[in-house]
């Protein structure tokens, strides 16, 4: 497995020369600062990678190899008038990627929000800090915070009520906190949602009667024109899960289980057609057996992020994100299964420990959420170790 690790670029406060110390071989970054839906300049992405390689010498070689990710335009997710542009610039910016060597790209097509979580420094009975998603404290944002239309019939009376209990004892800071953490504050998120209740509001009106039929068909469409550069270029696609695996907001979210990506691969089937297989993201639902999808989409698998969740026994929507191979979600397995990819298809699999706790030093440091530097070596390690040792059976 080529062991690689997520860079934010130069503002990142994990420095190139603290990665080259974890032992990656392979930097995951993406060109943050262009805006949503103009074209990635080949000379930028030239630079980018020039600066990453740097100051590679024998022994200590970095190289950026995947992308995660070009973002992808809420125009096109609604296929809404003129989005044929956007389209158009996707398709350059990986062609452009391509001509300097750069083929494998992590992308989602998430409505309106990126990955979500409600806490994201929720103390561990060990001292360190988790991301965590509290499924009460979103109902209670929801509902009582951002006042969605609607949105009480996406709950039971019961939920209703936990989320009521959850809002009023909620202070006037925490409350401020907690908006800012869904709308504003994580990385990668920033697609054109809006940074207050009332746009955020707005870009969520966008999508009424989007259901998730549409969104599908609006997401294959994109792939048609897509994969047929792709192809030509050898580019592999790989979509990442709708983070929480569910809806949200009213939102129709369509990556979220094996039968979708069934549904996806079904639609559009050509092999620059794949998937990341987040084990952290799919495991946050307990209908989702990931050793199974490591076995059954082996031909599909291009990426991998390794990390687990604690889901919460009375209310499994909620989880912690746990440590790399300790939590609901049987990694050992994962890992043995993704080996066994590599040796039928013979291809590597690019994979990267996920939102690390923050711990020790970091926890007085500036980091962006979940991508500290010691959490995250830590996952590293033991990952490595997983693989060596289960690599002697293989």
């Amino acid at each position: 497995m080529r062991e690689s690790w997520r860079w934010f670029g130069p503002t990142d406060p994990v420095s190139l020369e603290e990665i080259r110390q974890t032992g990656a071989t392979d930097i995951v970054s993406a060109l943050h600062d262009i805006a949503i839906g103009e074209t990635w300049p080949q000379e930028r992405i030239a630079r980018h990678r020039a600066l990453i390689e740097k100051h590679n010498v024998p022994g200590s070689m970095l190289h950026w190899t995947v992308v995660e990710s070009i973002p992808v335009h809420e125009d096109i997710k609604l296929a809404a008038p003129g989005h044929e542009q956007y389209i158009k610039a996707w398709i350059q910016s990986m062609e452009n990627l391509a001509a300097e060597g750069i083929k494998t790209i992590c992308y989602n097509f998430m409505p309106v929000i990126d990955w979500t979580r409600t806490d994201l420094r929720h103390r561990l009975p060990n001292g360190a800090y988790a991301l965590k998603f509290d499924q009460d404290r979103f109902a209670a944002f929801d509902l009582f915070i951002l006042k969605r239309e609607n949105g009480q019939f996406d709950y039971d009376e019961d939920e209703i009520a936990r989320a009521k209990v959850t809002f009023e004892a909620l202070s006037a800071e925490e409350i401020s906190h907690l908006t800012q953490t869904i709308i504003a504050g994580l990385p990668g998120k920033m697609t054109d949602a809006a940074h207050s209740l009332d746009g955020f509001r707005a870009a969520l009106g966008r999508y009424e009667g989007i259901d998730h039929n549409k969104l599908r068909a609006n997401l294959v469409r994109f792939l048609e024109q897509v994969l047929l550069s792709a192809e030509k270029l050898d580019v592999k696609l790989a979509i990442h899960p709708d983070d929480p695996p569910w809806d949200m907001f009213g939102l129709p979210r369509v990556i979220c289980t094996p039968a979708d990506l069934e549904k996806l691969f079904k639609a559009s089937p050509s092999p620059s057609n794949g998937m990341t297989l987040c084990v952290g993201t799919y495991g946050s639902r307990p209908d989702n057996d990931l050793p199974q999808m490591a076995h059954d989409f082996r031909e599909r698998i291009h990426f991998a992020h390794l990390r687990g969740v604690s889901r919460d026994p009375e209310e499994p929507r909620t989880f912690t994100e746990a440590n790399h191979l300790d939590s609901d979600i049987d990694m050992l397995r994962v890992i043995h299964n993704l080996l066994e990819n590599e040796q039928a298809t013979g291809r590597d699999i690019f994979i990267r420990p996920d939102h690390g706790h923050l711990m020790m030093g970091d926890v007085t440091k500036n980091s962006n959420p979940g991508y500290s530097a010691i959490g995250r070596m830590k996952g590293l390690a033991e990952i490595r170790g997983a693989i060596r040792a289960l690599s002697a059976d293989i």
